[in-house]
């Protein structure tokens, strides 16, 4: 686990300053490969790359990059993991002068060309210059688990793993507007937008090619429902269970200890679970987060079940408001831009504690995408079966569970009944894409604290449409549409927090659900197994429940590791907030009327999410709109300490 850096001059031109670019977008993610640094500049030099290493396979500096082909003269800079390198290096054959998966990548794209990222099992986003070609390509892996971010200024092509490294050369730093617009409606950017006007995002299972003076973005991979109607519950059961051993074998593959992220929930606990019975669990470690001011907030005991099945230590970090009022800047400076939601202060915490002990570690992100885990999917088709039986269309195929089947599990909803209301207080009944659009925007809530005069015409709802049904969705049912949704946006997001708050603390962690195999088979599952009769992730509970403790299995209340911060806003930490709204800089911002945002705190629910996304984009303004100078000045800083 590393990060990248990088730029090319589209004409092939010299960069000026080249060398120095590359030691700024260094230093400014030194943090995510303490390790090793490394530059390359071509003789021209009109590209370079920047590289900080995290040393997990050759511990040695035979690991060090920019890396070169001897035979070639190709260069690579890379981030993340190959894990089937050993079997791609049998594969390729010939002779290797390191046993790293970085070298992997140069052979491969030796014998494969663009087409080696069909190959790979893994998590990645890498440059490669081709020499004889005189081409750069660049690739991102199928699920978006790394980050790519680019921008384009004076004709120069600049890449990195974070967009703070971009922001030195950015002719100003400003909010995009329509990643402004899907920011409140979602809580994150659509397709490559970013809240950065000029830092676009290389989307998942994506890759740039620049040649010629052209850049050219193209994508490698797609997820096709072709459902299997053919096969029973107990072969899915069955092969599930092969697939995700399989992936875990792979992701276990290190020349450091790991251990693993343990939550409480059906996905880390598995995870952790079957781990821990491969390696043996005094070789594994789980690490957990809990806060102590009541049961809602502390799922621990979940997570000491599974570590005391399974025979591995659980560490454990106890949150507090204190940790918060001092960490939560930090936490937005490593997201880069606010996303996703709160979970992301537990895991810096969590990352926080894991790095103590290891450099390696295991989590469960992609399970609620991929086999069905939201409550919201179960409250709209609840919607979508009441529909049904009036209409008359229950049998048609468009609905997979019936009205009366889904009633026992409608417990699950227990906690959700304000977003119920709200939910039904208009629009009943309508299409299911404006149905599912209405259960997941947020932007309604908010508008009323927005400059709307500020706003641009876009509408986030015509790309939500496109990908809701997008063309790789054939013969598939209400579930299928809203689960790809969430897959191609919200998970993205979500890895998003997974990889800055982990690699804030130079922390690798790897998430074996997101394998391609594996994938691919989950998406031919009809839904009739996922969401069987309301059941959430009914096929995968059945498939794991022989490593999971019967009162995970059973679990109806998982909340996805909410944080008390709308009782710290309204109690412990409220001057804190009243200071962030209340600042010059804050009363002044032309999108947002941060005192009307103030005035909503105490209206607030428990678990409401809205002043939680305006306090982050507050901070997020103060962090790198307000500190703008500093970002700008890095480059000059860096040649004056150079010069000295």
């Amino acid at each position: 686990m590393c990060s990248i850096a990088g730029m090319i001059n589209i004409e092939k031109n010299k960069i000026q300053n080249i060398l120095h670019k590359l030691n700024v977008m260094n230093d400014m993610q030194k943090h995510r490969g303490p390790d090793d640094i490394g530059t390359w500049v071509s003789q021209q030099e009109f590209i370079g790359f920047g590289h900080n290493r995290l040393s997990i396979f050759d511990l040695t500096d035979c690991g060090h990059q920019p890396m070169k082909d001897i035979e070639t003269g190709n260069i690579v800079c890379f981030n993340g993991e190959i894990y089937n390198y050993i079997e791609l290096r049998e594969q390729i054959g010939g002779t290797f002068r390191t046993n790293t998966d970085t070298e992997v990548i140069l052979k491969a794209f030796k014998k494969w060309g663009t087409d080696c990222v069909t190959h790979f099992k893994g998590m990645f986003a890498f440059a490669i210059w081709n020499e004889k070609d005189q081409t750069l390509f660049c690739a991102r892996d199928r699920f978006g688990i790394k980050p790519f971010y680019y921008t384009i200024v004076d004709n120069i092509f600049y890449f990195a793993s974070e967009m703070k490294a971009l922001l030195p050369f950015l002719p100003d730093i400003e909010t995009d507007m329509e990643g402004f617009k899907d920011y409140l409606t979602f809580q994150f950017c659509l397709g490559n937008h970013t809240l950065f006007k000029g830092i676009k995002e290389l989307e998942p299972a994506h890759c740039v090619i620049i040649k010629n003076q052209k850049v050219k973005i193209e994508r490698y991979w797609q997820v096709f429902y072709n459902l299997d109607w053919d096969h029973t519950e107990k072969y899915f059961i069955e092969k599930l269970d092969e697939l995700i051993h399989n992936s875990i074998r792979y992701h276990i593959r290190s020349d450091v200890p790991i251990g693993g992220y343990v939550s409480g929930g059906v996905d880390s606990s598995v995870i952790s679970a079957m781990a821990a019975d491969i390696v043996g669990g005094d070789n594994y470690a789980g690490f957990t987060g809990k806060f102590s001011i009541g049961k809602l907030y502390d799922e621990s005991m979940y997570a000491q079940e599974v570590a005391c099945e399974h025979n591995f230590p659980l560490y454990q970090i106890d949150m507090t408001y204190t940790d918060f009022l001092k960490n939560i800047e930090k936490v937005i400076y490593y997201l880069d831009t606010p996303v996703a939601g709160p979970g992301s202060f537990c895991q810096y915490m969590v990352s926080g504690l894991a790095a103590n002990h290891r450099k390696v570690v295991l989590g469960g992100q992609g399970g609620d995408e991929i086999f069905g885990g939201y409550t919201r999917y179960l409250v709209a088709y609840f919607e979508q079966c009441i529909k049904g039986a009036i209409e008359g269309t229950i049998d048609n195929q468009k609905y997979i569970v019936t009205y009366e089947s889904i009633i026992p599990n409608l417990s699950a909803l227990r906690n959700y009944k304000p977003m119920l209301k709200e939910f039904w207080s208009s629009g009943l009944f309508e299409e299911s894409d404006r149905r599912y659009f209405k259960l997941i925007n947020r932007a309604p809530m908010l508008y009323d604290c927005i400059h709307q005069e500020m706003l641009s015409d876009y509408d986030p709802y015509q790309k939500f449409h496109n990908i809701f049904y997008a063309e790789n969705l054939k013969n598939t049912c209400y579930f299928d549409n809203m689960t790809h949704f969430d897959f191609k946006t919200l998970l993205p997001a979500l890895l998003q927090v997974e990889d800055r708050m982990s690699m804030a603390h130079g922390l690798e962690s790897r998430v074996p659900l997101l394998d391609d195999e594996l994938i691919e088979f989950v998406a031919t599952i009809p839904a009739n197994f996922k969401l069987k009769a309301g059941d959430m992730k009914h096929i995968f509970k059945k498939s794991m429940s022989k490593y999971l403790p019967e009162s995970i299995q059973k679990r109806k209340d998982k909340m996805g590791f909410p944080i008390p911060f709308n009782q710290w806003v309204k109690n412990e930490a409220k001057e804190f907030i009243y200071d962030t709204f209340y600042s010059k800089k804050a009363l002044e911002r032309q999108l947002i009327d941060n005192k009307k945002v103030f005035q909503k705190i105490e209206t607030e629910s428990d678990f409401g999410r809205n002043i939680w996304g305006l306090f982050c984009l507050e901070l997020w303004q103060q962090t790198f709109h307000d500190r703008k100078c500093e970002y700008k000045n890095k480059l000059k800083e860096r040649m004056i300490n150079e010069s000295i």
